[in-house]
């Protein structure tokens, strides 16, 4: 093409070739060296800087169409512009080899970049892992990837994507083989197995077993690259594992102690009372009358019942930890449902004054009856605990909006503003020795399941009520799923 732009330049210019100068035409004879370069490369661009020369000698150096030159001047010319044209000619291939590098450089940093973004994703270490198995396998194209961790001194397959490796090759993986296995991105047959190490912090994290490798070097290295960054990733994703498991542990060990803490601390009272009642009825030089052996035998009736309340709330803790719990919904009066566990725990809480008031004409609820007789008892006991001897706890239920909101009451401590979230966790102990335990964890859970929800409010004369919500069984289906009012 270089040697036709020439002769088709020279041909344009020669009929005017007597008014232009010499150096005229040898700066449009330049055109035809630049695009031979530039479509060409260096090869075609010193066939156009021949072409050139030829016609610039026939056309424009007299005397005109021969290659005879006619004058020194005239051969200084020509030798100028035969040594301008090779510079030129050299100077614009650099710059084509270094635009054309510079745009593979940029192609392979986007590659790089759209590979890498696979890597920052905050998914598992088992997505993480078909991660770069499917991307090394599709940026590269190879046929066949396949991620090699280490577990146990063995090399185990993580991943792997498109066709992978047999048992005979995984044997000769193995470090334990014997067979010493090449790491590197030497370019090997399409169906050779060729392994590139991924190490990071200077520690083995994997090995990439590939079946083929990229023919190009650039794309080697940037697999080489890539590995470093997955290394990384490998290794950063592993360790939030780790950190992820260590959490666990430890919230799993505050648990533990937790619990045996606020076990052991519920069990002692009752556990007490039962012993001295039983060892004074036992003992035979101090005999008692039948009015106080009556009384001892009803405290340890009373604290029988704790204990046994206190089993259940574990056992309903253990359902709801296994997902177990289902509450069977039923339209239940809430009348029947107060006055049966408020007659059940009257006994046990003869020390304070038990008041009743229950709104007249209010809807039945949906509820499972056992649930929520639970949760009044919890909260009652949780009264009783916390309020002096004889003063009163009220159970109050009534409507308010859309739902029935039942209300215990008592006259003790209250509970501080910064806490009334917190009382509602397994467990909690506060150091203003506050409430704790497992029933307003379950009655928080038990509310949930009825979707409703729990809460404590400021009384007017002080002391602390909680108050729960349920859904009158003639809300319509879509209401009653709601969170509760």
């Amino acid at each position: 093409m270089g040697v036709a732009a020439s002769v088709g330049l020279g041909a344009a210019l020669v009929p005017d070739r007597t008014h232009l100068s010499v150096a005229t035409a040898a700066l449009v004879l330049v055109v035809p060296v630049v695009a031979g370069v530039v479509i060409g490369g260096f090869r075609a661009g010193m066939v156009s800087v021949v072409a050139g020369f030829v016609v610039f000698d026939v056309a424009f150096v007299p005397p005109y169409d021969t290659l005879s030159v006619g004058s020194t001047e005239d051969w200084v010319a020509l030798l100028v512009y035969a040594v301008v044209m090779v510079l030129v000619a050299r100077v614009v291939t650099g710059l084509e080899a270094a635009r054309a590098e510079a745009d593979e450089r940029t192609l392979e940093a986007q590659r790089l970049f759209g590979l890498s973004e696979l890597l920052v994703d905050e998914g598992t270490v088992d997505e993480l892992l078909r991660s770069i198995v499917t991307a090394v396998g599709t940026a590269f194209e190879v046929p066949g990837v396949t991620l090699l961790v280490l577990d146990d001194e063995r090399l185990e397959v993580a991943a792997a994507a498109g066709r992978g490796l047999s048992s005979d090759e995984l044997r000769r993986l193995d470090p334990r083989s014997g067979v010493p296995v090449s790491l590197g991105t030497a370019p090997g047959s399409s169906d050779s197995i060729q392994t590139v190490a991924l190490t990071a912090s200077g520690r083995p994290v994997g090995i990439l077993a590939l079946r083929g490798m990229p023919a190009r070097p650039s794309d080697r290295e940037l697999l080489r690259t890539f590995a470093n960054h997955a290394a990384l990733a490998l290794e950063r994703a592993q360790l939030r594992d780790q950190a992820l498991r260590t959490e666990l542990l430890e919230e799993v060990d505050r648990l533990r102690h937790a619990l045996l803490g606020a076990v052991s601390h519920d069990l002692r009272t009752p556990l007490a009372t039962m012993k001295v009642a039983s060892s004074t009825l036992l003992a035979p030089p101090n005999p008692l009358s039948e009015s106080d052996a009556h009384e001892l035998y009803g405290l340890i009736d009373v604290e029988t019942d704790r204990l046994t309340r206190l089993v259940t709330s574990l056992l309903d803790m253990t359902r709801i930890d296994a997902g177990a719990l289902v509450a069977r919904l039923a339209p239940t009066p809430v009348r029947t449902m107060v006055d049966e566990t408020v007659a059940a725990l009257r006994p046990q809480m003869a020390d304070h004054v038990l008041e009743v008031d229950v709104a007249d004409a209010l809807p039945d609820v949906e509820a499972d009856q056992l649930l929520i007789g639970q949760v009044l008892a919890n909260l009652l006991d949780n009264a009783s605990r916390h309020a002096p001897p004889g003063t009163v706890i009220t159970v109050v239920a009534e409507q308010r909006g859309d739902r029935v909101a039942v209300a215990v009451t008592d006259r003790g401590p209250g509970v501080p503003p910064e806490e009334r979230e917190a009382i509602f966790d397994r467990f909690v102990r506060f150091d203003t020795g506050g409430r704790t335990g497992l029933g307003l964890a379950i009655a928080r859970t038990f509310v949930g399941a009825h979707g409703g929800r729990i809460w404590v409010e400021d009384t007017p004369v002080g002391g602390a009520r909680f108050v729960f919500t349920l859904t009158p069984a003639t809300v319509p289906a879509m209401a009653r799923s709601g969170p509760g009012a």
